[in-house]
């Protein structure tokens, strides 16, 4: 209804998640939302230049399929379609850490997919394009464009398809690029601050190869997860199903004791891994492409809501804001968080004329509940010594209390589901503060 319709047009940066998603929370209040990417975009799903990790294994959190479910009805019937494979949490994915080999495999009570990156996105975009909204491919922005003062971002302006510049109004500009490089750019021109950053810097290396799924695969478990005994063992690996009866499968090391990147070495860095079961799965099996590779330099957070000032009609999302370390299966799903909370504040009430001018500092403000929970999870990153940043004053206690909450959560139902809504972003890691819980776990650490 052109009632609540709060701009014109609205230029997205990126048709990766980040700018999908933000797309399909943006459909609803504007005229005309443009989707501007530098890439070519496949009919089918395929790798594309432009997301060099998505050759490798993506964790759709279950927070994500049901934030992209809000954002996108009919996504989740869509990803079947396409081939992805259910996933019953805590049943069928065997996690192996020290000392439980595996961990305690429960049916916890819902289901998730499992599915390659190029999928889930062609999955969102086909939502995304039907819903009225223009995708423009081999379209490179190369500014954002301000008032002379800085403080109103007018729109942006681009290198089209035909090499040509080319200047695109909008009301509000997300960008959706990935590092967030325009945003800065922007801020630096109008000698505005720059957020301040925090880094988790390390060093990770990890390679991935797709097998075809042998008739003999065990019948225990769809996927496997493997984890060394840290920090001396910097070493795991993860595999899952994917559409078309494949197996994907990631190992990953860290400060240099990387995997290699023909298959070969990729077997022998498999065979090396703490537990046998991934080797023995694909040892015999058929490899369907080359290796893929990957570094990873560390988990950044920028504090974008310590600004004072920052232009109207302007919002970073998605790794621009935060990138985390892809080992942990965040990103998509924060991502797709995101967006809701951005439909949710364009849906608000409205107490002026003008919702656009007090958004982002609002977004930016609400986010950092949003981001608490997984970023807690990068900061474990602490416990190798190689790792640089500012380690947490309690790390040592931290350590210790996950610790015995796991070995809670293996012998408890309860508390096992209720570690894995955490994992999986549907409550916040604050849930663990209740008295009884705090209590169970203290006794537990006492232990150890």
């Amino acid at each position: 209804m052109t009632s609540t319709l709060i701009g014109k047009q609205a230029v997205v940066i990126g048709a990766g998640i980040a700018g999908l998603t933000a797309a399909a929370a943006l459909a609803d209040r504007f005229d005309q939302v443009v989707v501007l990417e530098r890439d070519t975009l496949p009919s089918e799903p395929a790798y594309r230049a432009g997301t060099p990790q998505a050759r490798h294994v993506h964790g759709l959190l279950f927070s994500g399929q049901l934030a992209l479910g809000e954002l996108l009805p009919g996504f989740e019937q869509d990803l079947a379609q396409a081939g992805a494979v259910p996933l019953r949490a805590g049943l069928d994915v065997r996690v192996e850490r020290p000392g439980y080999d595996p961990f305690p495999q429960r049916d916890l009570g819902w289901s998730g997919y499992a599915a390659s990156r190029p999928a889930i996105e062609r999955a969102i975009r086909q939502r995304v394009e039907s819903r009225a909204t223009t995708l423009r491919q081999r379209c490179r922005v190369k500014e954002l464009l301000a008032s002379p003062d800085g403080a109103v971002v007018t729109g942006v302006r681009c290198e089209n398809d035909s090499g040509a510049s080319e200047t695109i109004a909008a009301d509000l500009v997300i960008d959706a690029s990935g590092r967030g490089s325009l945003t800065l750019a922007l801020l630096q021109s109008m000698g505005l601050p720059l957020p301040e950053e925090t880094t988790i810097g390390i060093d990770l290396g990890y390679a991935t190869c797709i097998f075809a799924i042998p008739d003999d695969a065990s019948t225990e478990w769809k996927g496997v997860m493997t984890f060394g005994q840290v920090p001396q063992n910097t070493r795991g690996g993860l595999m899952l199903p994917l559409e078309g009866n494949r197996w994907m499968v990631t190992v990953a090391g860290l400060n240099g004791d990387v995997p290699p990147g023909d298959a070969e070495g990729f077997l022998t860095y498999a065979r090396s891994l703490r537990t046998p079961t991934i080797y023995n799965a694909i040892s015999g099996a058929k490899c369907l492409d080359g290796v893929a590779r990957y570094r990873f330099t560390g988990s950044v957070r920028r504090h974008f809501e310590r600004l004072d000032v920052f232009p109207r009609g302007l919002l970073p999302i998605g790794d621009a804001i935060c990138r985390f370390n892809p080992v942990y299966g965040q990103g998509m799903s924060v991502a797709a968080l995101e967006a809701c909370l951005l439909k949710r504040l364009l849906e608000r009430p409205e107490e002026d004329n003008d919702p656009i001018a007090g958004l982002a500092p609002i977004f930016f403000a609400e986010m950092q509940t949003l981001i608490e929970t997984p970023w807690s999870v990068a900061t474990l990153d602490f416990v190798f010594p190689e790792t640089r940043g500012q380690r947490p004053a309690d790390f040592e206690t931290t350590l210790k209390f996950g610790i015995a909450l796991t070995r809670l959560a293996a012998e408890d139902f309860a508390v096992h589901r209720l570690t894995l809504e955490v994992q999986h972003l549907l409550k916040p890691r604050s849930v663990y503060r209740d008295p009884v819980l705090m209590q169970r776990v203290l006794a537990k650490m006492a232990e150890i």
